[in-house]
C-alpha cells in the first residue's frame, strides 16, 4: 500500500513539461505488383513543410488513442480506401524500423516509427487525411537505379544541406510524379531525390527488407490472390528483385522447399500464350521460413 500511494504522490505531482517536447509518427512503404511492375504508395504533401513534395504516406501518432500498429493501419486505410471491411486484413504490414535524428524534420524533434506492407491488387490510391495527391509509382522511377540491392544509396541525401533530409520536391509545387518534360529516366531521377523528410533513406531500406525477406520467408505469396500458379510467383521474385530468373530452376527450388506451396489439385483457366497444358495452381504453404532459402542469383556465387 505504501508504495503505491507513493506512486500515485508521484504522478501526481509529475510534469511532462519538464523535459524537451517530441513527436511520434509512422510512415509506411507500401508495395504492391500493378501490371508485373513493382509500385510504392507516394503522397504529395498538401501542406508545409515541403508542401508539393512527394512522400510515403504517414502522420501523427493520435496519442493516448492507438498504438503504432494502429496508426500504421489508420494511414494506410487513408491512402488506399482499405479498411477491416474491405481487405486491409489482407494486407501483410510489419515495422521496418525507426528514424530519429533531431533534425529530420525541421518543426520539431519527430521520431518516426516505419512500416513495410504489401498486398496484391491494392486499389486506386485515393488522397487522405491532408495529402494532395495519391500515386502508386514504379519503384524503378523512385529508387537507386543500376544495383536493385544498393540500400546504401540514399536518394534523399543527393545535394541536399547537410541536417535536414529532403529540402524540396525538386519539381513545380502541384506536379505529378508522372508530369513534366523529358525522358522517363530523368523524371524518375528526379522523383527520387524530392521525397521529403528522410523518406528516400526509408523507401530505400524497405526496399532492401522486402528483397531479402522474400529469400527467406514465404511472403511472396502475400503479393497473389489466394490460388496462383509458379509463374505468378516467379514474377513476384522477378519485380522484387529486379531480375530474370530462369523459370525451370525457379519452379525446381520452389517445389523443393517443404511447406513453402501445396498444390490446390486444379490447373488454370486456360493455358499458356504458347498453349500446351495449363498450369497448375496452387495455395501458400504452411512454413513461416524457407529451408532451403531461394538466394538472390547475384548470393548464389553464380549459380542460377
Amino acid at each position: 500500500m505504501a508504495d503505491r500511494q507513493g506512486e500515485d504522490a508521484f504522478l501526481a505531482a509529475y510534469d511532462p513539461r519538464a523535459f524537451e517536447p517530441i513527436a511520434v509518427t509512422v510512415d509506411v512503404v507500401a508495395l504492391t505488383l500493378r501490371q508485373g511492375a513493382l509500385h510504392v504508395l507516394l503522397v504529395r504533401r498538401g501542406g508545409q513543410p515541403y508542401e508539393g513534395a512527394w512522400a510515403l504516406p504517414g502522420g501523427f501518432v493520435q496519442a493516448g488513442r492507438e498504438s503504432l500498429d494502429e496508426a500504421a493501419a489508420r494511414e494506410l486505410a487513408e491512402e488506399t480506401g482499405l479498411d477491416a471491411a474491405r481487405g486491409l486484413g489482407r494486407v501483410h504490414l510489419e515495422q521496418l524500423g525507426s528514424y530519429g535524428r533531431p533534425d529530420r524534420d525541421p518543426r520539431m524533434h519527430v521520431v518516426s516509427v516505419a512500416y513495410l506492407a504489401f498486398a496484391p491488387d491494392l486499389p486506386e490510391a485515393q488522397a487522405g487525411g491532408d495529402a494532395a495527391a495519391a500515386e502508386w509509382v514504379p519503384v524503378e522511377a523512385v529508387a537507386p537505379q543500376g544495383n536493385p540491392d544498393a540500400a546504401t544509396a540514399r536518394p534523399m541525401e543527393q545535394d541536399r544541406p547537410a541536417g535536414i533530409h529532403g529540402g524540396g520536391s525538386g519539381r513545380r509545387s502541384g506536379e505529378a510524379p508522372g508530369d513534366g518534360a523529358g525522358p522517363e529516366a530523368d523524371r524518375g531521377a528526379d522523383r527520387g531525390a524530392g521525397l521529403a523528410f528522410d523518406h528516400g533513406t526509408i523507401l530505400a531500406e524497405g526496399l532492401d527488407r522486402a528483397r531479402a525477406k522474400i529469400e527467406y520467408t514465404p511472403l511472396a505469396t502475400a503479393f497473389l490472390g489466394e490460388e496462383f500458379t509458379i509463374t505468378e510467383l516467379r514474377s513476384v521474385y522477378e519485380a522484387v528483385w529486379g531480375r530474370t530468373l530462369h523459370a525451370g530452376n525457379f519452379h525446381r527450388k520452389v517445389l523443393s522447399v517443404p511447406g513453402f506451396v501445396e498444390s490446390t489439385g486444379t490447373t488454370a483457366g486456360r493455358g499458356g500464350s504458347k498453349g500446351g497444358p495449363r498450369a497448375r495452381l496452387y495455395r501458400a504453404g504452411d512454413a513461416r521460413l524457407l529451408h532451403p532459402a531461394l538466394l538472390r542469383p547475384d548470393r548464389e556465387d553464380g549459380v542460377r
